[in-house]
């Protein structure tokens, strides 16, 4: 049965193509949202530039018809534009002067004339205000992942005979040997994606274990088991298989994604082998290293106070600067000892453009050549955000998204729904990305950060 979705405005700012994703449905656009639209067009960011796309979309079916009585869609519904219904009576706690409460007047007015009217959000309050007024509400969930989906972790574990685990640093081990075990023993399929890597475990010795990357119909070993980037040491099989995939070339490797609590590492060791392929420059891979985090302004202007934009996005950057420290002084006991002179060496790789720290709005219309990138805190951008960030990559850019999809800052994103689990999904399996996450037991950073990890 054909059904009627009434929009709403942070759909658009979060995906402006949205009008193409209900089928053969009619939608519904609300004056008021047409005019939140309008507000926001002039806005910086991603927020500026999807209310923009939203408004041309709009404004092509303007030009094919009248969107006031609904225009065709390709899918086989309608959109048309909605301005009546303003005499609609609300409780007295829901004033008419806000744009929200005018949404609600036209749910409320269409669902009179006995229509089967479904309102859309990604605003959690307005879905409940709906629910008490007796309108249906939903949440836009295109770009929603599948519960399956947000448990890919990149990497298993499975049982291999002991007879070819011999031979696996030469050679390799066919796919097809690998095996998992239910509680009573017997033997199961296994599931593969291209890149995951794999724990590989004796069939007949427990105790044997050794580390390895899908690769075509093959296990392969790591090729950088061995290296020390900046001489940090890989503590753990989560380290080993992080180590492998940020030390890959660009060429094999250009996108990198790892996600894992917080005190796993995942900034500390990206930010290792950049400064080992970049400060200590064995290879010539890359020019500089970028580093950007979603919250440092994506979808705002980055202000108007005094400083430079390294000044203004500085406070929000100081994460990186904390690792920093530790990198360049492995010294645990004296690395603070001289404050003045641990300043320096990290103001000299700032002052030698060996590493950038931007804010992401600049990053939309570039191609970034032969460059490091890190996008830190990646769970609090938007799917849209995370496509453009991927598709930035220019020649020998290599891309980190790191982030923990439980920790998100955002309004009206998820774990379900942020970029950073859309990109893990989506490039799930691709030979150009590699990806894991980081397990609870994984945490580095204090005996008391990883008891917390467990318990909280």
């Amino acid at each position: 049965m054909k059904k009627t979705y009434v929009i709403d405005t942070n759909v658009f700012i979060q995906a402006p193509y949205a009008l193409q994703c209900f089928e053969d449905n009619d939608l519904v656009i609300p004056l008021a949202v047409v005019e939140e639209l309008d507000g926001l067009k002039k806005s910086e960011g991603e927020k500026g530039a999807n209310a923009r796309a939203a408004v041309r979309a709009l404004e092509e079916y303007r030009v094919t018809g009248n969107l006031l009585a609904g225009v065709m869609l390709k899918g086989g519904g309608c959109v048309r534009i909605e301005k009546n219904f303003v005499d609609v009576v609300l409780p007295e706690d829901l004033p008419d002067n806000k744009a929200d409460n005018r949404i609600l007047k036209v749910c409320k007015g269409l669902k009179e004339q006995n229509e089967q009217l479904i309102l859309v959000s990604k605003d959690l309050v307005l879905r409940l205000k709906a629910q008490i007024l007796g309108i249906k509400a939903e949440d836009f969930t295109t770009e929603q992942i599948s519960e399956r989906d947000a448990q890919y972790t990149g990497r298993i574990e499975a049982f291999v005979p002991e007879e070819e685990l011999k031979e696996f640093k030469k050679k390799g081990i066919p796919v097809s040997e690998l095996y998992q075990t239910d509680a009573e023993g017997n033997r199961l399929p296994i599931e593969i994606e291209e890149n995951q890597f794999v724990i590989l475990k004796a069939d007949q010795s427990a105790k044997k274990t050794m580390l390895g990357r899908i690769s075509g119909s093959r296990v392969v070993p790591l090729v950088y088991k061995k290296s020390r980037p900046y001489g940090v040491s890989p503590k753990n099989a989560g380290q080993y298989f992080m180590q492998e995939a940020l030390m890959t070339s660009a060429e094999e490797a250009p996108l990198v994604i790892i996600k894992g609590m917080a005190g796993t590492a995942k900034t500390f060791y990206s930010l290792a082998v950049g400064m080992e392929k970049t400060f200590n420059n064995p290879t010539g891979e890359y020019r500089r290293i970028i580093v950007c985090r979603p919250n440092a302004q994506f979808d705002d202007d980055i202000g108007f106070l005094p400083g430079s934009e390294q000044e203004k996005i500085a406070p929000l950057m100081r994460p990186i600067i904390d690792n920093l420290e530790q990198i360049l002084d492995s010294d645990e006991k004296s690395r603070y000892d001289d404050e003045n002179l641990l300043s320096d060496k990290i103001e000299e790789i700032f002052e030698r453009g060996i590493i950038q720290m931007e804010a992401l709005n600049f990053i939309r219309g570039r191609s970034i050549a032969k460059t490091y990138l890190i996008i830190d805190e990646a769970q609090n951008m938007t799917p849209n955000q995370a496509k453009g960030i991927i598709t930035r990559a220019g020649k020998d850019t290599k891309i980190i998204l790191l982030g923990d999809p439980n920790q998100i800052d955002r309004p009206f994103l998820d774990e379900r729904t942020n970029g950073l689990s859309y990109a893990s999904k989506y490039m799930k399996g691709s030979p150009c990305c590699w990806q894991m996450t980081m397990t609870a037991e994984e945490c580095e950073r204090s005996l008391l950060a990883m008891d917390a990890v467990k318990r909280l």
